[in-house]
């Protein structure tokens, strides 16, 4: 069934055309993720097609009621029936002390609680942590309607998507498959234009090479001797004239063929970040960094009790756990040197945080960057080209760029100082995949430690070796990648067969409460109900987390 069509639409932002698409359908069942570089206008798409937004030109039509999903706008419905919140793990009324995770797992709740056809969600999986996200996974999974989808989330995009529309210069193609799947058409489609390049070049050159055997043929016609005889002369012109002629037709035939040659561009040379780190920065040290009895709290919530962790020299460690675990409070704690936390001498950081505070606005993107660089100009220009700086727009000052922007002119800032051991704390934040793919080519090449905080699945798994966890106020160390760490943590211990057999009984009694809620009988206390009801949930999600 056809949801959403849309033909001959124009969006300007100023005189910068952002969007021409001349036809595009979607029907029912699909979900299709969007890509393309920050600034394409993807937002602007999903808004016209949901028509929160006018086109300049053009008409869309939307044929079944939508929902939309956005990080910056409230939902339309405030309050949710207890038994979508319980699914969700959320409050039943929209309450704006929430986390981002909570809020964001609320508007997706109350989306597809109101019985849309059509959702539209921008970047969904923002400010979630793992579970939240594969929470949002299983319902969109489950979901029997269209899904029309902005993230940036590769793990996200493969396991929910059957096709992948591409934005670029203004224009969309679609895609087949997920989004592994569109990496590979992609890369199919580069091969392909490196050949058609090439053939094309040859045959210019075969055809040049023919014009240029003509000129120098017309220029070896010799005249008629002066000693022969008028009839010899006339018939040695003659003769002249039909060789003349056939170089001329020849010439033209050439040019011709010139001219209507299909001109083909040259594909773009994918050059790889190389670091090469001076030896004289090295770091000799067999331990970076450790920590021995680590305590932290606030208020009355303990964050870490007695925790000890040790950061070897070399290691690429991802450190990762549910919203509200410490996380970043670990890295404050390292970056504040505090009581417990002892750092080798030799240990030179470099610390990415998500104030982005590192970053001198009044200065260009290029004299942010090369202010601590110990690299030369010309490779922080490759670096900066390859996070889509090019050019003039080096010079562009950092008060006028975006959150995304900021993101990637701060990280080659870090990346180019004199340090051996980087500490990131939710780098992939506000970064288009195509950024992402480079951060982590340059992480692949770092041959100096690394801690970073990551939700991104994607990105924790072609970059780390070892995975630091969070649980019970204590900090754990698994080496090895994360898809290791993953299998290992699937093998059920006697510890989680008790927690799993304790979620299945609250799971029963937690649906049994709902459905004295949803229907209660003249004996029921509703208000004592409710409060058993909030109780279960706080009490499913303490037991989820360990």
């Amino acid at each position: 069934m056809l949801l959403v069509e849309c033909s001959g639409i124009k969006k300007y932002f100023g005189e910068r055309l952002i969007l021409k698409i001349d036809n595009l359908k979607i029907y029912s069942g699909d979900c299709i993720g969007v890509v393309g570089v920050n600034g394409v206008g993807k937002t602007t798409l999903i808004d016209i097609l949901s028509q929160r937004l006018e086109p300049d030109e053009g008409l869309v039509k939307l044929h079944q009621k939508a929902g939309y999903i956005s990080q910056l706008e409230l939902p339309d419905n405030k309050n949710l029936s207890n038994e979508i919140a319980s699914k969700f793990c959320v409050n039943t009324i929209w309450d704006e002390t929430m986390s981002g995770g909570e809020k964001t797992k609320f508007k997706v709740a109350a989306a597809l609680e109101e019985g849309n056809m059509i959702i539209f969600a921008d970047e969904p999986t923002s400010n979630m942590d793992m579970e939240s996200i594969k929470l949002l996974e299983e319902k969109f999974i489950n979901y029997t309607g269209t899904l029309i989808v902005i993230s940036h989330d590769r793990s996200f995009l493969d396991k929910l998507c059957n096709q992948i529309l591409e934005i670029e210069n203004g224009r969309i193609k679609m895609y087949k498959g997920n989004y592994t799947d569109y990496t590979g058409q992609k890369m199919q489609e580069r091969t392909r234009a490196g050949f058609e390049y090439k053939e094309y070049i040859n045959e210019k050159k075969r055809l040049e090479g023919v014009i240029h055997k003509v000129k120098q043929k017309g220029q070896n016609i010799k005249k008629a001797p002066k000693r022969m005889g008028n009839s010899e002369a006339r018939l040695h012109k003659m003769g002249g004239q039909k060789q003349k002629a056939k170089l001329d037709k020849n010439f033209k035939n050439a040019k011709k063929r010139i001219e209507h040659l299909e001109v083909k561009e040259k594909p773009k040379e994918q050059r790889k970040i190389q670091l090469n780190i001076l030896e004289s920065n090295r770091s000799y040290s067999k331990v970076l960094l450790e920590g021995k009895n680590i305590n932290k709290s606030f208020y009355n919530k303990i964050i870490f009790k007695n925790a000890d962790f040790v950061i070897e020299n070399g290691a690429k460690i991802a450190l990762i756990g549910s919203n509200g675990c410490g996380k970043s409070t670990l890295i404050k704690m390292i970056m504040e040197n505090e009581n417990g936390i002892k750092i080798s001498q030799s240990t030179k950081i470099g610390y990415f945080s998500q104030s982005l505070n590192i970053l001198k606005s009044n200065l260009s993107i290029i004299e942010n960057v090369m202010e601590n660089s110990i690299y030369s100009e010309n490779f922080a220009r490759l670096l900066l080209a390859k996070l889509l700086f090019k050019g003039e727009s080096v010079y562009k000052k950092v008060n006028v760029l975006s959150g995304g922007e900021l993101v990637k002119v701060s990280f080659a800032r870090i990346l180019l100082e004199d340090i051996n051991m980087l500490i990131l704390d939710e780098p992939t934040n506000y970064l288009d995949i195509s950024s992402l793919e480079v951060i982590e080519e340059a992480l692949r090449e770092y041959d100096r430690t690394l801690l970073f905080v990551s939700h991104d699945r994607h990105f924790i798994n072609v970059v780390a070796d070892q995975i630091m966890t969070i649980e019970n106020k204590k900090i754990k160390l698994f080496k090895g990648s994360y898809e290791e760490y993953l299998y290992k943590k699937s093998k059920p211990s006697n510890d989680n067969k008790e927690i799993g057999e304790q979620i299945i009984i609250l799971k029963n009694r937690l649906s049994e409460v709902i459905g004295r809620l949803s229907s209660p009988s003249k004996d029921d206390d509703i208000e004592e109900l409710d409060k058993e009801y909030q109780k279960i949930l706080g009490e499913l999600k303490r037991l989820k987390e360990e």
